[in-house]
């Protein structure tokens, strides 16, 4: 009897058998996104007008990429493998320096931010294409690479421009790497990734998404409590405690209600799971940055609940939960195909209540958030006590031709 070893490059792709539960040490990856988040979050709070605020979504758009090629990567490839786990660690080291570079990125620290970014992905590019050789997907490592080596002419140039150019350049990079991973990095005489030759994990996948989500949460709690615990407590500065956690408490209830229970069973009902995973990956990262822009609104509300309400502020306070619900009505529509009203109301309400509590103290702009987003809360569990639980359905063009 002749037993057939598997190609060494079989060895590292994932196979419909292995486990699909994300392993202990992509938690420990995300660990160092606690980090990150909480760099993000206090570089914008330190200046909150509108070059600071699209400086930082260049940053944030930066590192999300990195937490979504690691995620897709260990969805694609076999977790279990050391190969893969070093190239794990490796990221979230590079994951590491780049966000020890986000205060001063678009300063001194130019280059280490660039640098560490591109290091990250052209090295995993690298890794991959050397693991896969022999393999009929051993070119889309090429793919990649060639796109990442195009953006990575504004990133290095724009490490080495002053501070308007190099938001210009790294803007131009960020929207070369997204517009890669939208087009399936068509490079010339190599085509472009065709998404059917590639495994696929939905259960894996869902959860990553879920994971990263509460880590951006578990970043507010760590803002709320280290801003509480910096001054002298007071009774206003409790009650502002309470209402900051109120809301993550709220946006974790409406988060978790049904769509991320279920997007791995739409994952699974679509004819196209690859494309629908990433509009799942843009949902969350609408979501994430919402909770990253309402974790500065607790630094501010925590440090002084009374007196008056700079504009800034109030932007910050409504905006950061109404960006949230406009990414959560997005994810719904993904796994659903369907929008509860409850989302956009809430948004439209968020944003009529600027001129209101133009005139309010701080505490009272985010207790009238506490009362929308339990609103919101009461509503889908009233829903859910009198209708059965929607079944997933994806988007028309994402379903199976009949």
């Amino acid at each position: 009897m002749t037993i057939r070893m598997p190609h060494t490059f079989e060895r590292y792709l994932r196979a419909p058998e292995h486990p699909q539960q994300a392993t202990f040490l992509e938690l420990f990856f995300d660990l160092a996104y606690i980090f990150a988040f909480t760099r993000i979050s206090g570089r914008l709070v330190d200046n909150l007008d509108l070059i600071n605020a699209a400086q930082t979504l260049v940053l944030l758009l930066a590192i999300f990429w990195v937490w979504t090629f690691t995620a897709w990567s260990t969805n694609f490839f076999n977790p279990e493998r050391v190969q893969i786990q070093l190239l794990v660690i490796a990221s979230m080291f590079g994951t590491v320096v780049l966000t020890i570079a986000v205060p001063g990125a678009f300063e001194a620290r130019g280059l280490l931010f660039a640098g560490a970014y591109l290091l990250i992905h052209l090295g995993r590019s690298l890794t991959l294409r050397y693991l896969l050789r022999g393999h009929a997907l051993q070119h889309v490592p090429y793919l990649v690479l060639s796109w990442f080596g195009l953006s990575a002419v504004p990133w290095i140039l724009g490490a080495f421009a002053p501070s308007p150019v190099r938001l210009a350049l790294w803007a131009l990079a960020i929207a070369i790497d997204y517009l890669g991973g939208i087009l399936l990095w068509p490079t010339p005489k190599l085509g472009r990734m065709r998404e059917s030759q590639w495994a696929f994990a939905p259960d894996h996948l869902a959860e990553r998404y879920r994971q990263f989500f509460n880590i951006s949460l578990g970043e507010t709690i760590l803002v709320l409590g280290a801003t509480f615990i910096a001054e002298k407590s007071t009774f206003l500065r409790a009650a502002a405690l309470i209402v900051a956690f109120a809301t993550a408490a709220l946006i974790w209830r409406i988060y978790f209600h049904q769509a991320a229970h279920t997007l791995a069973d739409t994952l699974k009902s679509s004819n196209q799971p690859n494309r629908l995973g990433r509009a799942a990956a843009n949902a969350h990262l609408i979501m994430v940055a919402g909770v990253v822009v309402t974790s500065v609104s607790y630094r501010a509300v925590i440090d002084q609940p009374n007196g008056h309400t700079p504009i800034s502020w109030l932007l910050v306070i409504l905006g950061g939960p109404a960006l949230f619900l406009a990414g959560r009505a997005r994810f719904e529509y993904t796994v659903y195909a369907g929008v509860s009203p409850t989302r956009p109301i809430g948004v439209l309400v968020l944003g009529a209540l600027v001129a209101p509590l133009l005139l309010a103290p701080p505490l009272v702009a985010a207790a009238a958030v506490v009362v929308v987003l339990t609103g919101i809360a009461l509503a889908d569990a009233l829903r859910a006590r009198h209708r059965p639980p929607a079944h997933p359905s994806p988007p028309p063009h994402y379903r199976p031709a009949k």
